[in-house]
């Protein structure tokens, strides 16, 4: 049964109530696209809840996971200026900061001065860093392994395609 029929399909789940509930109370709108941003919403904070778990483990948030996962797969030397940091992870300089801060006093990034700018910031990941993040993005791959099981290769395929056509469509290339 299409999931824009008037019945829940016999799998419902929270998001088929809501938008029947909201076809009952007011039939002069169209909730069907609650059907597809309800369940991201609804999926982006349980997926983080579960990636943030193998983060923990290692006493890291998502934040400095993503400063240490930016800056190791920049490749040797494993630094970035500050600018290209915030770039890649795309939070405010001040956000960028405050981790590295954390990771500075942590021992997994050094701070120094750019060559070329003195004002400028060069953050690179230490080798203890390195070898922190390499442990813990192989534990996150097999977390997402886990997490994608119920999904065939071609669905995941299928899905990334519609999810990066999504994300071109609200302008994140």
């Amino acid at each position: 049964m299409p999931q824009d029929s008037a019945a829940p399909p016999s799998h419902a789940d929270a998001v088929d109530r809501i938008v029947g509930q909201w076809r009952r109370e007011r039939p002069d709108l169209d909730p069907s696209p609650m059907h597809v941003v309800g369940r991201i919403s609804r999926l982006h904070w349980e997926l983080d809840e579960r990636l943030s778990r193998v983060f923990e483990r290692y006493g890291l948030g998502r934040g400095e996971f993503d400063v240490l996962a930016t800056l190791r797969r920049s490749g040797p030397p494993f630094e970035l200026s500050a600018g290209d940091l915030r770039g890649s992870t795309m939070v405010t300089s001040g956000a960028v900061t405050k981790r590295v801060d954390r990771l500075e006093r942590a021992g997994l990034v050094d701070r120094r001065a750019a060559e070329d700018d003195a004002r400028g910031r060069v953050i690179r990941l230490t080798e203890r860093g390195r070898e922190l993040i390499d442990e813990v993005v192989g534990h996150h791959v097999r977390n997402e392994e886990r997490l994608l099981a119920g999904l065939t290769e071609d669905e995941r395929a299928t899905l990334a395609d519609l999810l990066r056509k999504l994300g071109q469509t609200l302008g994140n290339p």
